[in-house]
């Protein structure tokens, strides 16, 4: 399964909609995405089952890129912490060329062949991954050039060597995302994904990320446990106005706390504030980073007088 369900949005190309005029989207030109864009009510043919004569074919041949929902479900399935399960079984790559951080499921050792690959099939099926999950149809998010709104479109993904397109089962986009469970995996990664896309087709008018905002996006989109501590340091909770019953639910609730890192991610990225500030917090703030700022000056300063036999000349 070498496609991702959320193909990179670099390349510009054509995806045609059925009875409408061409439309231009960012999707990739190498893909095996068949150009047509499906509504939920149009009709499909794919069926994958454990007597085809092509089953696992597709996890042999991995490039799955991992959402922030599905390593939740994953580490959770191994009773694992996020930044085990991730040093275990993921590798990390560079979403686009400012280096925004993606991560990729690994392989068994000197293979292509997914990790959680057995000989019976996927080990953890019912939590396996976004881009597993949707297989054969795939979801995009994409903004119409010169438009604001991110709109889902969904494809075909047509690959050699998948027998279940020959397959003599028709059913409707609808249907076949009701029966692979999509709804809460779509509900839990679509603020990440047009995350991703703001930034993207923004390009430089949101300018380059600094380091510390590349780290947030790691932290609240790979590391959720890591992201609990920090909303529970001073930190956060001198500058954020958090009752205890919703840090309560942030703590405990693994879903709800990345919805609501995903509400941080945007209000320090772009600003959209969501996420009330205590009063005077901001103001208090900026004086503290204002005297550590001049500290830090005053000490460089000292430092290069102390090297610079000419200061106290100078100074006497």
């Amino acid at each position: 399964m070498s496609t991702n369900n959320h193909p990179d949005l670099n390349d510009a190309a054509t995806l045609t909609g059925p009875g409408d005029t061409d439309q231009e989207f960012e999707i990739p030109f190498k893909s095996p995405v068949k150009p047509v864009q499906l509504s939920l009510d149009d009709t499909i043919q794919f069926h994958c089952h454990k007597n085809i004569a092509c089953f696992n074919k597709c996890c042999k041949s991995i490039e799955i890129q991992l959402t922030p929902y599905d390593i939740i479900r994953l580490k959770k399935h191994m009773n694992l912490e996020s930044r085990e399960f991730v040093a275990r079984y993921t590798i990390p790559f560079e979403m686009d060329a400012q280096a925004m951080p993606g991560l990729r499921l690994t392989s068994k050792p000197g293979t292509t062949e997914c990790v959680f690959l057995e000989e019976d099939g996927c080990s953890v099926y019912e939590d396996r991954p976004t881009a597993c999950r949707y297989y054969a149809l795939g979801s995009m998010g994409v903004r119409k050039k010169e438009g604001k709104q991110v709109d889902d479109i969904f494809f075909v993904v047509k690959e050699n060597h998948c027998l279940g397109h020959e397959e003599p089962r028709q059913l409707t986009v609808r249907q076949y995302r009701d029966e692979q469970g999509f709804e809460k995996y779509d509900e839990m990664n679509t603020e990440w994904r047009d995350i991703i896309i703001k930034k993207r087709s923004s390009g430089p008018t949101v300018g380059m990320p600094s380091t510390r905002s590349m780290q947030l996006f790691d932290m609240c989109s790979y590391d959720l446990d890591s992201f609990r501590d920090f909303i529970q340091s001073s930190g956060f909770t001198d500058i954020f106005d958090l009752d205890n019953s919703t840090l309560n639910t942030l703590i405990s609730d693994d879903d709800a706390l990345l919805q609501f890192a995903m509400r941080f991610l945007k209000q320090v990225l772009y600003g959209e504030h969501s996420i009330p500030f205590k009063q005077g917090a901001r103001e208090k703030r900026y004086h503290e980073r204002q005297e550590i700022t001049q500290a830090r000056r005053q000490a460089e300063v000292t430092e290069h007088r102390s090297k610079d036999p000419l200061e106290s000349v100078i100074d006497d």
